[in-house]
């Protein structure tokens, strides 16, 4: 019964699990672009590994010393040349047309998001603004998000992965994230949400995503930005847009007050 729990306590958390192998599951229309393009070029690389081990077999076979000891001279094979200089260069633009479109997809932002939430990057913690939440004194609703030390974590968190205030989003809403650092390079990465973008002092940038489903999805700072670069958890929670007005109003806001 306890392990039972203690499954049902991490199976809703997209992070990555013990000799996981693959991604983790998509969320944004982006990430899941991301997973069909790697599934189809993975196709490609199955066919021409099977291609090149059989011609390697039969070479191998049909031309030992054994059965050939005289072997057969072949200066030209011009048929065979030309397969193998067409072909290549076919493969490659099967590759490139659907890459260049998720590549280009990815860079898009939209012009009118429904909300903007700003990262700052802090040795060695997230600072967080909500602007569309501006309270009269024209100050937006701004918390930190520190990584909680490993001898505070509960059971079914994850070590250096918890943080004790996380990032709340709606779900299939149009999202701005603006990152800028305070200190020293980062870099804002979930993977989750096919999100992985550098943080440049001196600079602001943005990406639009849209949260598919709800749930909880775990990211790091991929930029080594000192000693305690491994203590800079990120953590995304997603609610549905019905429940998240109530979930901002009960958690951020009074966290907000209090700082």
């Amino acid at each position: 019964m306890k392990l039972e729990w203690l499954f049902l306590t991490i199976a809703p958390c997209d992070a990555a699990e013990p000799w996981q192998l693959g991604f983790l599951d998509a969320t944004t229309p982006m990430m899941q672009g991301i997973i069909d393009l790697h599934n189809d070029i993975f196709f490609f690389l199955i066919l021409i590994l099977v291609f090149v081990s059989r011609i390697l077999v039969r070479a191998l076979w049909h031309f030992h010393y054994a059965k050939n000891p005289i072997p057969q001279r072949i200066v030209h094979g011009t048929t065979i040349e030309i397969l193998r200089t067409i072909f290549p260069s076919i493969i490659p633009m099967f590759i490139a047309i659907p890459s260049f479109a998720l590549l280009y997809s990815m860079d898009e932002v939209v012009v009118d998001p429904a909300m903007t939430i700003k990262a700052i990057g802090h040795q060695w913690y997230q600072t967080y603004e909500y602007s569309d939440y501006n309270s009269s004194d024209e100050q937006s609703l701004t918390f930190d998000s520190y990584t909680i030390p490993e001898d505070d974590l509960e059971l079914g968190q994850s070590r250096l992965l918890e943080v004790d205030n996380r990032v709340v989003v709606p779900t299939k809403t149009h999202l701005r994230i603006i990152v800028t650092p305070a200190d020293v390079p980062h870099s804002w990465v979930v993977p989750s949400l096919g999100v992985k973008f550098d943080v440049v002092p001196g600079r602001l940038n943005q990406i639009s995503i849209s949260v598919q489903r709800e749930g909880v999805y775990y990211g790091q700072c991929s930029e080594i930005c000192g000693t305690n670069h491994a203590f800079t958890p990120i953590v995304v929670e997603a609610f549905p847009s019905k429940d998240y007005g109530s979930r901002v109003s009960n958690q951020l806001i009074p966290q907000t007050r209090e700082a």
